[in-house]
């Protein structure tokens, strides 16, 4: 019985945080604060891999930092120079062959 109810729990627990809506706020390109990230995924000084609610998400530029983080309530801050912000939904990814999807 118990089993069940920590079963239940954890999946009350996933479904909040996919309910969490998605923000990007960006203050020039030097700072962004982002709602509904899940995870972080990788980083380094040049691309910053995250999962949000609504796909994972990749911010590139230059001498990126993670300044602030807390997973429990899906928020992330970085800074540095920000070239750009890419979107990568997996459910929207084509499958099948190259010439499927032209023929197909």
């Amino acid at each position: 019985m118990e089993e069940r109810i920590q079963y239940a729990k954890k999946h009350a627990d996933d479904k909040a945080v996919n309910n969490r809506n998605h923000k990007v706020n960006m203050s020039g390109r030097k700072n962004i604060s982002l709602t509904g990230i899940v995870d972080v995924i990788s980083f380094d000084a040049s691309e910053v891999l995250l999962e949000s609610t609504l796909g994972d998400m990749v911010i590139k530029g230059d001498e990126l930092h993670i300044t602030g983080i807390n997973l429990e309530k899906g928020e992330t801050d970085i800074e540095g120079r920000i070239d750009g912000i890419i979107y990568n939904d997996p459910a929207h990814k084509k499958s099948g062959s190259f010439l499927g999807r032209i023929f197909g």
